[in-house]
């Protein structure tokens, strides 16, 4: 597993009381954007208050990037601003033991909740989080500016549906 593009390991026993300032350099932009396939994350900043919550630790804040992205429609790049909220909970890993017929089975959790991250150890890696919600952020389908003059000169309308031979393979997958 290689490293994480972003890395910004806290302790979790020395949350700081001010707010956390992330801001990505540009190698980590640039690998960042490797990773999500898109031509450019030309900015990425987050601000983040961590928080005990219970045996979890709460992060709360924003995360904010400037990224360049290629329109779904015409292929052409164009510039995206995100702002996205935080809100996350960092757990600790919890394996859980059931006996079965006096033989131990330990069976590794793992929440399916996009807002609750689990580590190991005294670190998480608040870094990666940020990543993580960047890469939740992006929208795979994105039009940009020159959308609609594409679907014109290609005689398409936005509400029209496409047809052939893989969108009727298309349509038969989502029934299923």
């Amino acid at each position: 597993m290689s490293a994480p593009e972003l890395s910004r390991p806290v302790k979790d026993r020395q949350l700081p009381a001010e707010p956390i300032r992330i801001t990505a350099k540009p190698e980590e932009c640039a690998a960042l954007a490797q990773r999500f396939a898109i031509p450019s994350v030309e900015r990425l900043t987050a601000e983040i208050v961590l928080q005990p919550d219970g045996k979890a630790i709460l992060a709360t804040g924003k995360l904010k990037a400037r990224i360049i992205q290629t329109c779904a429609v015409s292929g052409d790049d164009f510039p995206t601003v995100v702002a996205e909220p935080l809100r996350l909970r960092f757990v600790q890993e919890t394996p859980v033991t059931i006996t079965q017929e006096g033989e131990e089975i330990e069976i590794d959790l793992t929440s399916d909740e996009s807002d609750e991250i689990e580590y190991s150890g005294e670190t998480f890696d608040l870094g990666e989080a940020v990543a993580q919600t960047l890469g939740l952020a992006i929208d795979p389908y994105a039009e940009g500016p020159n959308a609609d003059a594409t679907r014109e000169k290609a005689g398409l309308s936005a509400d029209d549906q496409p047809s052939g031979p893989l969108a009727e393979a298309l349509a038969a997958l989502k029934k299923n």
